[in-house]
């Protein structure tokens, strides 16, 4: 199965750059309750993916420096990423996007030229999966009969 028949298209994913303040962060994922966003740099390519984790840490490590009510004069390219959320290309096979699924709640997908062009949610991959496991068991209960 090709990887594009579950992509969601990039847009219809809330991304941000790598310029984005950390208020502007704070309150995108405020506001759609994410705990993890896509970042692309200037090019539209995948940069990698910021947690609520991030954000947290960043601030407290920040010896006070940074609080809710500056949040807005600090960039998010100053923010460690801490987890490594890898993209997978369009052209990808499912074992690939399985296997980052299994460790990622969503999988960022990626052209040739590492343009940014969408996402695949975990759930939707487990949906694909669920459809094999109810057609064996289909499979299996009539050839016990």
């Amino acid at each position: 199965m090709n990887i594009a028949f579950f992509l969601l298209p990039k847009q219809e994913v809330i991304c941000l750059t790598m310029d984005s303040t950390l208020r502007q962060t704070l309150e995108r994922m405020e506001y759609h309750r994410y705990t993890a966003v896509p970042v692309l740099d200037k090019n539209g390519q995948y940069a990698g993916t910021v947690t609520e984790g991030d954000l947290l840490w960043h601030m407290k490590n920040s010896d006070g420096k940074i609080t809710f009510e500056n949040a807005s004069k600090f960039l998010l390219k100053d923010v460690p990423l801490r987890m490594d959320i890898k993209p997978v290309s369009i052209e990808a096979n499912m074992e690939d996007l399985i296997n980052l699924a299994k460790v990622q709640n969503f999988v960022p997908v990626v052209d040739d030229m590492n343009r940014f062009i969408g996402i695949v949610r975990r759930s939707q991959i487990i949906e694909y999966c669920e459809k094999f496991v109810s057609r064996e068991e289909t499979m299996g209960s009539r050839g016990a009969s």
